[in-house]
């Protein structure tokens, strides 16, 4: 059974995240940043290349992590959801534990850089996560019963339009600076988040998951 993989799963995505806190914990040490909003740390173009393939890598190891595991794409992708979820939520539990941040759940923070710097509350983030790591969990256990996932046209249209919007929500600030250089973009400051626009996206992702994990028991895999 594949599922019995997902303790050990929980348990690599814990240690990755610590692995991730301890250099968020060094960067901020290093460039002197202990407020988001309030300190501009000084722009260094190798640091932001390595930034952003450092996040490169962790998306790598994830991706390496579902496919070793699955003997499915549909547990392939499962696996990889699932760790990704748990290494997100984890990585705030131990910058909570390591810095004391954040101190609130609707603090901001800098989510990705890739294609454009990403900013948000860290719910928003773990919210995601949170669907990600469940919807990962029952894929896995769902090809354990030999069922087939088939989100269908209408679920996969409803999945792309709110990560697009839930994208967008993320995005807004760095797509509005646009057209800019890296540099500008790295002081960029967020303003209020929309909430509105992020939630609807959301919930078309909730739908378009949950939806067709249900409808998955009515087709078994074939093969």
């Amino acid at each position: 059974m594949q599922s019995k993989s997902l303790k050990w799963v929980a348990v690599f995505a814990a240690a990755m995240a610590y692995v991730e806190a301890a250099a968020v914990v060094y960067l901020r040490r290093i460039l002197g940043v202990t407020d988001l909003i309030r300190d501009m740390a000084p722009f260094d173009p190798q640091i932001a290349r390595v930034e952003v393939g450092r996040e490169l890598a962790t998306l790598i190891m994830i991706a390496a992590l579902g496919w070793a595991l699955g003997r499915s794409w549909q547990a392939r992708w499962g696996f990889a959801c699932y760790a990704f979820g748990l290494w997100d939520i984890f990585y705030y539990v131990w910058l909570r534990v390591l810095l004391g941040w954040p101190g609130s759940l609707l603090e901001p923070d800098v989510l990705f850089l890739i294609p454009l710097p990403w900013w948000g509350p860290v719910l928003s983030p773990l919210l995601i996560a949170l669907l990600a790591a469940a919807g990962g969990a029952l894929a896995v256990r769902i090809d354990d019963r030999g069922w087939a996932i088939r989100p269908g046209p209408a679920r996969w249209a409803a999945f792309l339009a709110g990560t697009f919007t839930v994208l967008y929500a993320f995005m807004v600030d760095a797509i509005a600076a646009l057209p800019a250089s890296a540099e500008e973009l790295g002081r960029l400051k967020p303003t209020a988040f929309l909430w509105p626009v992020y939630l609807s996206g959301f919930a078309l992702m909730v739908w378009a998951v949950f939806s067709a994990l249900r409808a998955a028991t009515v087709q078994p895999t074939k093969g």
